[in-house]
């Protein structure tokens, strides 16, 4: 690499510029790089205080070759919005045909730069090939949707050397950003959008159901505009099929529109194009509802949304209370209580969050023992039931009222053994009710319309494996199934579709993908949020872990839940406000306040439950 050689006495390490909120300057290094061999990657911004913006280094004179794709990769990882700096590294026309926001590939470690054999001749001296390598983690496509990956990253970029200035620039380079998890983690931040469940209604209030759809923007890029933006454009492509939303085709913001923050009364006002100018207040109301869902969950500051026209007039707003009159929201729901079965295989209730250790039982044939019950389910209005005998072979439904009746089984499993016989039931908000048979002879993942009548057959054709656990989400469009398959147990979250063929219904569960990718054992799992479920598991030759996971795959933000031996059954409302709450083979019946240990709440006790 001669011409590399010729710089090498004014080169100097790429190096990116931080400006802190309070203006100090901070440099973030990185250490320099040979002219020729194998180079090794290395993360190339350290995790940052989120109160941290970074700002690339443009290329220097007469930097060489390794240098400009090392700054490069480093500008990648920056808070450049558009990113300009790194536009610096690449000849005019790469510039042109580069679209960073068609993906970024998330590796293990910042990516590997390998120096591919030099051809003979001219081509040695003006042009050179790096490839990029490293282990993906992850993908986020251009909707901004996060997909776990696996596998080997390789891809080539090109560089020249302009004949005029004589200065190295990147001519051919991959689509897309790609840089190392800890960057990753630096630069995006995954939050919560909000449309309504297409063909789902919330029980006896008819209100449509609010669902998440889980994204990840550039945490420092404008993040407010920026999820505006994607929950107009509409729903990832994974749940699109089952949800609607309330803005016309061809809504945007008003052109130019940037910088959407909250007011001084906490409100973030949000200017439509015309596209949106003649809806009615209903479907504005909707809109603005979608718009505070989705903004509270990124800033849980705001108060209010309002819609302003495209001429400026005021269109409509919404604050939390007309939000929740407008759509129901599994987890603005606090539950009224926590259930389980006492030691007499009875279901028992205390109050959901208090601090007390008294239980009683339930109104009705479960609280009286009339059936002895193995797992149970409450319906989110907490009025119906449905339990597993003890036996795992019949499963009932009963009302939650003093003069409710047992009446006859609604499905019956012929399986030979307990364990191959029916799991515990769940509900969602419309008030359906979900089981599996585990039948080896006819394994097969059940619907009950409103918990009662015929229960329909539900297909899941891309089932591998016998699913071993069933809890649906309180929105009735995605349904997380733990399966076993080959002695090993996986977690995945499916999408449900309904459809209606000479008035029978059909349901599917489709696009079954892993929630706990690296996962060999998944022992308990419940719905932690709307988008988010805490798992107990454990990692190939690892030890059990309870911990908190996203439905498509990535790891939320903050600590996992304080570590717990032994557990059996996990529990878990929406409503963050409520504790967790395990059976542990050693303590029985225990509970996670915010923020502290576990408590021991009952020592005979199992099958510990939240309505859903």
């Amino acid at each position: 690499m001669g011409a590399d050689r010729e710089g090498s006495a004014r080169r100097g390490p790429v190096r990116a510029v931080a400006y802190a909120v309070c203006g100090a300057l901070l440099l973030a290094g990185c250490a320099s790089m040979p002219d020729s061999g194998n180079l090794q990657g290395v993360e190339s911004t350290p995790r940052q205080d989120t109160q941290v913006r970074v700002f690339a280094m443009p290329p220097q004179q007469d930097a060489s070759s390794t240098e400009i794709v090392q700054g490069f990769l480093e500008a990648l990882t920056s808070d450049d919005p558009n990113y300009d700096t790194a536009r610096q590294y690449l000849t005019k026309a790469a510039s042109k045909s580069w679209r960073p926001q068609v993906q970024a590939t998330v590796l293990a470690n910042g990516p590997s730069i390998q120096t591919n054999p030099r051809p003979a001749g001219r081509e040695g001296t003006n042009s050179i090939t790096y490839t990029l390598q490293g282990s993906r983690v992850a993908t986020v496509d251009a909707q901004q949707a996060y997909t776990p990956a696996d596998g080997s990253y390789s891809r080539t970029v090109h560089l020249t050397r302009d004949a005029k200035s004589g200065q190295w620039r990147i001519d051919s380079l991959p689509q897309g950003v790609v840089m190392g998890r800890s960057d990753f983690q630096r630069n995006y931040t995954s939050v919560d959008k909000y449309y309504f469940a297409s063909d789902t209604s919330a029980g006896e209030t008819g209100q449509p159901v609010a669902v998440a759809d889980p994204v990840f923007v550039r945490s420092r890029v404008d993040p407010t505009t920026q999820l505006v933006r994607s929950l107009i454009k509409g729903p990832t492509a994974w749940l699109g099929p089952v949800v609607r939303s309330s803005f016309p085709t061809g809504t945007a913001l008003k052109k130019g529109v940037s910088g959407l923050t909250p007011d001084d009364q906490n409100q973030v006002t949000v200017p439509l194009n015309v596209k949106a100018s003649r809806i009615g207040s209903a479907k504005c109301s909707e809109m603005a509802t979608q718009l505070l869902f989705t903004l509270r969950n990124l800033t849980p500051t705001v108060d209010s949304v309002a819609l302003q026209s495209v001429s400026g007039a005021h269109m409509c707003d919404v604050d939390e209370s007309q939000a929740e009159a407008t759509a129901w929201r599994a987890s603005t729901k606090r539950p009224d209580y926590l259930y389980f079965l006492d030691g007499k295989h009875r279901l028992v209730r205390m109050a959901a969050g208090g601090t007390g250790t008294s239980a009683f039982a339930v109104p009705g044939p479960f609280g009286a023992g009339t059936k002895p019950l193995r797992s149970v389910a409450v319906a989110r209005d907490e009025r119906t039931a449905a339990g597993v005998t003890s036996d795992a072979r019949t499963l009932y439904v009963s009302s939650l009222a003093s003069d409710g009746s047992l009446g006859d089984a609604v499905l019956t499993s012929h399986g030979a053994t307990e364990n191959d016989r029916l799991t515990a039931p769940s509900w969602d908000a419309r008030g359906d009710l979900w089981v599996a048979d585990r039948d080896p002879a006819k394994p097969q993942l059940y619907m009950l319309e409103h918990g009662v009548g015929q229960p329909l057959a539900v297909q899941v054709p891309e089932l591998n494996g016998r699913v071993e656990d069933v809890r649906v989400a309180a929105d009735g469009v995605r349904i997380a199934l733990v399966v076993e398959k080959d002695g090993k147990q996986s977690l995945l979250v499916g999408r449900i579709e309904r459809t209606k063929s000479d008035d029978q219904q059909e349901v599917s569960v489709l696009e079954l993908r892993s929630a706990t990718p690296g996962s060999e054992e998944v022992t308990a799992m419940s719905w932690a949020g709307d988008s988010r479920l805490v798992v107990v598991g454990r990692e190939q030759g690892g030890v059990q872990q309870t911990r908190y996971v996203q439905v498509d795959g990535s790891t939320p933000d903050g600590a996992a839940p304080a570590a717990l031996t032994g557990v059996l059954a996990i529990a878990a409302s929406e409503d963050d406000r409520v504790p967790l709450v395990a059976r542990s083979q050693d303590d029985g019946i225990v509970r996670l306040p915010s923020g502290d240990q576990w408590q021991k709440v009952v020592k005979d006790g199992s099958a510990p439950v939240y309505p859903g």
